[in-house]
């Protein structure tokens, strides 16, 4: 428990006691009253006074202003047992909905330790501790074993195992050494790292993670939006509803008023609708924290909520289902050399940092020399121009050539096919090869298995490379060889398959797929582990590239999305049957505690059955 836990503990325990002691007391008139009071101030000031204070503000119609008429009232009335229990189990309730809001941050706060402290700088061959918003890019930092990582940074000097599973929930750890990337919010596990920073705190990995997670209350699912008006009109109506039940049996049914007064105020305390405006949120609020518990990072409930309606999922290929780790697998010259044409691409790819054009350079076995290169073009969906010692070389697919009017020749190896021409003439192809993800095959199956009506890829490859891929991972629709603005069309036409209320989430890579990831219901991004393109594009992040966190991401959004609705349904329907009761006068003070904090605590343990997640 918080310190303010703890004292709002004591008081109800303290009020307790005063309220027995009370009662046991054979006192009358105005000392059995005083009697009452003490408990009754000990336990209820705070709602007074926060009941006073809203109405000054204009907020008239909340649970405090219930509970402060409700028990005011039976003051009034003589039921001074009634009312100090009254404000004394309300107390409690309040208290459990606080010990369970905190229990259901828990895993949030447990993301939050990934903020850094420190970072060390060393300074004429002694380490000095500085906070990381003062760290430059540039400059060099020293991480020791233990500590977290402070900001993104590339590693200069040393080895280590880092351990990501704050970021992705994974407990595998990561093996770094020198050249590595290395991102902030991670645990160095064993040896010395010197880093040298290349992104500035408010940009780093973890400060963009913070900012996101923070923020993720400020986007409200529907059921959040339809709880937050119902409540707005349902507290006014009540309130009325009880002003009536006061005064209209009494001047025309000739009722006695200190009866029918009862009855109201009896009204007020079951009508408090605490256990809607707390339970709702809370389950949503349980299922985020919930998903980034197992790495999965969820901007919003909204969010959460349209996931679990998700009947189409669309896929990029390279990085999402496959993992971008291309290799040249063929090398077939025309009229040069295997070497000469595996230069020409390397050389007029060099300023690309496409995986492709990483993958030729690596071929390739030597670093390109730029100097041999200028007037760089290149040609999106088709590939690169360069002029090379003077000859223009175009590398890149089939458009490209049809484009310069080179005759180029089909390749029967599956892969992407890098063609390649010298001043207008075709010199040859490369191909090159991706790897399908160990998970995508099991994640494609299980969203077969949660019932996902169509699961489709789009890719900019070649239309052999996009169909071997789909066979291989039982995908139902394939569209190959699309531009960036294809892929848009695709989607669009997809969603008018749609039926009724249903969903289509795209799952990317969130580096070039930000039109598609926008355009869909849900754009969901392989994080990389932080990929910052990712993180801005995505409503959903997925910090560790795996496809099978989907199916796992939409298992917990149904699950909330099942918890919130029983705790409608649950707190409505008790609710109702109570009042009615309360207004014929077959419920007394005791029971609408009961509707009230009774129904409150358990939908709150409802709610916060959302924090727990299994893996599939």
């Amino acid at each position: 428990m918080t310190g303010k836990q703890k004292k709002m503990l004591a008081r109800i325990l303290a009020s307790a006691v005063l309220l027995i002691a009370a009662a046991f007391v054979p006192a009358k008139g105005w000392a059995r009253l005083i009697l009452f009071l003490v408990p009754y101030g000990v336990i209820g000031w705070d709602v007074l006074w926060r009941a006073v204070r809203n109405i000054s503000h204009g907020q008239v119609f909340d649970e405090n202003f219930l509970m402060s008429i409700a028990t005011v009232g039976a003051f009034f009335t003589g039921e001074y047992p009634e009312a100090v229990a009254v404000m004394l189990f309300y107390q409690v309730g309040e208290l459990f909905q606080s010990y369970a809001v905190g229990r259901s941050r828990q895993s949030i706060s447990a993301l939050m330790d990934i903020r850094p402290d420190y970072a060390n700088l060393e300074k004429d061959g002694e380490l000095i501790q500085v906070d990381p918003e003062e760290v430059q890019i540039g400059q060099e930092i020293v991480v020791k074993a233990g500590e977290k990582i402070p900001l993104d940074g590339v590693v200069v000097e040393g080895s280590s195992l880092i351990d990501t599973s704050s970021l992705t929930g994974e407990s595998l750890p990561r093996e770094v050494h020198a050249g590595s990337d290395i991102i902030s919010g991670c645990v160095n596990q064993s040896g010395l790292l010197k880093v040298r920073v290349t992104k500035e705190f408010g940009e780093s990995t973890v400060a963009k993670i913070l900012d996101l997670v923070e923020n993720s209350s400020s986007k409200k699912a529907k059921a959040e939006n339809f709880i937050t008006k119902f409540a707005r009109y349902y507290t006014p109506f009540v309130v009325l509803g009880a002003a009536l039940l006061a005064v209209i049996p009494p001047l025309f049914l000739n009722g006695a008023w200190s009866e029918w007064i009862h009855r109201a105020l009896i009204f007020l305390v079951i009508s408090c609708p605490c256990a809607l405006v707390i339970s709702v949120p809370l389950s949503f609020f349980g299922g985020i924290g919930g998903a980034s518990k197992q790495g999965i990072l969820v901007k919003g409930s909204n969010y959460l909520e349209a996931l679990a309606k998700t009947q189409i999922v669309v896929f990029d290929k390279t990085g999402t289902l496959t993992k971008g780790s291309f290799q040249v697998t063929a090398v077939h010259p025309d009229k040069v050399s295997k070497r000469q044409l595996l230069e020409f691409a390397a050389l007029a790819e060099c300023y690309s940092d496409h995986p492709i054009s990483r993958s030729l350079k690596e071929a390739y076995d030597c670093e390109p020399d730029r100097s041999r290169v200028r007037d760089v073009k290149e040609i999106s969906g088709h590939g690169v121009q360069a002029v090379v010692d003077g000859k223009q070389i175009s590398a890149g697919n089939n458009k490209l050539m049809q484009q310069i009017g080179a005759e180029w020749r089909e390749c029967h190896h599956a892969g992407t096919i890098v063609h390649v021409a010298v001043d207008g003439e075709y010199a040859g192809h490369i191909v090159i090869s991706d790897q399908v993800k160990e998970d995508s095959e099991e994640a494609i199956a299980a969203l077969k298995r949660q019932g996902i009506s169509k699961t489709v890829m789009l890719t900019g490859d070649a239309k052999s490379v996009g169909e071997k891929v789909a066979a291989q991972l039982g995908l139902d629709e394939v569209h190959a060889e699309l531009l960036p603005g294809d892929k848009v069309e695709q989607v669009e036409a997809l969603l008018r398959q749609k039926t009724g209320a249903g969903q289509l989430a795209f799952v990317g890579d969130g580096i070039n797929d930000a039109p598609v990831l926008s355009r869909a219901d849900i754009g969901i991004a392989m994080g990389g582990l932080g990929s910052d393109a990712a993180i801005e594009a995505a409503d959903i992040v997925l910090m560790d590239d795996k496809p099978s966190k989907i199916a796992l991401a939409i298992k917990i959004s149904q699950k909330t999305l099942r918890i919130v609705r029983q705790n409608i349904i649950f707190a409505l329907s008790v609710k109702a049957l109570v009042l009615f009761l309360g207004a014929v006068g077959a419920a007394n003070m005791w029971e609408a505690v009961f509707a009230d904090v009774g129904v409150s605590v358990i939908a709150i343990l409802n709610a916060t059955r959302a924090l727990k997640t299994e893996k599939e």
